[in-house]
């Protein structure tokens, strides 16, 4: 039997570059930037979590330069430039994807990316925060992370604010029949977001009521009391690194879960300009 790979990559990709074509507050602490160029035609969507790399400008620079390797080898010629010239990388989740002749702004193909929004404390916060039509940005399609165990009866989903937009894309793509307890962290009860799910999703809202805790505590010790279904699972858990990490060693050695029936990314790490 073939090994299941850990995650889902696309078979091909580039560097593509795009042009903001919108941006616009859609929650107290999300900004919604939707892109659009004809090299977004490259990108296959996959829904789910699907996420890619996203390259911007340091602030003060007029050109985005951009490694011309979409193989491993990106990374390497990212470290060669110097740190004035290098744009800024970060990763990010595809909330929309409209393919050319279906978007809301164009013709061109268009990606929404939906951000966590925290003023001026990371450089893609910022960068979303004051974002303008016209301002260059490429991306390099990454696949997805989300990749449920053959034979899982139920799924637990788990994150803070930075994996709602990953959340949020698996409910949207998953079948109707998905039986999954679902809880996501989030500063306000405003950033909440509909999503139209099946009669077996159970989705907690869960609200931080002190605005300087850490993110992700509220959710780990809400799961770890939670009366969670039995048989087999698949778990995705993603935000702060604390979060997944912490989790992941519950639900392994409190719970008895298969490690490889585990998906942890941690997105960022608190005290650190990662957004």
């Amino acid at each position: 039997m073939a090994q299941r790979s850990k995650f889902v990559k696309p078979e091909t990709r580039r560097i593509a570059s795009a042009r903001v074509v919108a941006g616009k507050q859609i929650s107290p602490n999300f900004i919604r930037v939707t892109v659009a160029g004809p090299e977004l035609d490259s990108v296959t969507p996959m829904g789910f979590d699907q996420w890619f790399r996203m390259f911007i400008p340091q602030p003060g620079q007029t050109t985005l330069r951009l490694p011309t390797s979409a193989s491993n080898l990106w990374y390497a010629q990212y470290k060669l430039m110097s740190k004035d010239t290098r744009p800024v990388v970060r990763n990010y989740t595809i909330r929309d994807y409209r393919a050319a002749g279906t978007g809301l702004f164009g013709e061109e193909t268009e990606i929404d990316i939906d951000f966590a929004s925290h003023g001026d404390l990371g450089p893609a916060s910022a960068w979303a925060a004051s974002a303008s039509a016209g301002d260059e940005i490429a991306i390099l399609d990454e696949g997805r992370i989300y990749n449920p165990a053959p034979g899982a009866e139920w799924q637990l989903l788990v994150g803070d604010e930075s994996a709602l937009p990953a959340i949020v894309g698996i409910l949207r793509s998953a079948p109707r029949n998905l039986r999954a307890e679902v809880f996501v962290e989030i500063a306000e009860a405003a950033d909440a977001q509909d999503v139209s799910v099946g009669d077996g999703v159970n989705v907690h809202w869960l609200v931080r009521e002190n605005a300087g805790a850490r993110p992700g505590l509220l959710a780990l010790e809400t799961v770890r009391q939670a009366d969670l279904p039995t048989g087999p699972s698949y778990t995705f858990v993603a935000g702060e690194s604390d979060l997944p990490t912490a989790l992941r060693r519950h639900l392994v050695n409190d719970r008895h879960v298969p490690k490889t029936h585990i998906s942890f990314t941690g997105y960022w790490r608190h005290g650190h300009a990662a957004y």
